[in-house]
């Protein structure tokens, strides 16, 4: 459910001087509080405080249930468009074969393309650690296949038993 943060309306409202404003958009003037609300109740309608910091405080007559309905529609779309940047993770190892590096790539691709980043892996194992020659060779046959949809963020880095590289959305797209 969606809520309404600090909004005031007519017998909420706390102050005496007040900037009126009709449904329309139309300037009523700087009025009392009052008098204000008498002049909601007889358009059969609220009183709203929209911007209780100004100075005079600012209120809008107007239908609140629809003016809640609104506010609830923007706070929706505005989360719809909302994306937030995954890290996705690909496994590869020392001695994986040309293809198999392909079909990876094109895995991380659609990761890439999707708007996503991705870390690159390879774990040594064993005496794997004797080839890390290998790791490199390897991570760059990666980056090299994906190098269409992306740039690299952090070269390959043997961190422990890992070797880890990052891949981010080639920037121009």
């Amino acid at each position: 459910m969606w809520t309404i943060k600090e909004t005031y309306i007519n017998e909420e409202i706390r102050g005496t001087e007040f900037r009126v404003i009709s449904g329309d958009g139309e300037q009523l003037g700087i009025m009392s509080r009052d008098e204000a609300l008498r002049l909601a109740e007889e358009k059969d309608l609220d009183l709203v405080c929209i911007a209780p910091n100004a100075n005079p405080p600012v209120c809008k007559i107007l239908d609140y249930g629809k003016y809640s309905y609104e506010i609830q529609k923007k706070a929706k779309e505005a989360k719809k468009k909302q994306r937030s940047m995954q890290m996705k993770e690909i496994r590869l190892s020392t001695f994986i074969e040309d293809h198999d590096i392909q079909v990876k790539a094109k895995t991380g691709g659609k990761f890439l393309a999707d708007g996503d980043k991705l870390k690159v892996t390879i774990r040594f194992r064993g005496r794997e650690r004797d080839y890390t020659a290998r790791g490199y060779e390897v991570m760059e046959k990666f980056a090299e296949a994906v190098s269409d949809v992306a740039d690299i963020e952090k070269k390959p880095k043997l961190e422990g038993r890992n070797m880890i590289m990052f891949l981010a959305p080639k920037s121009g797209r």
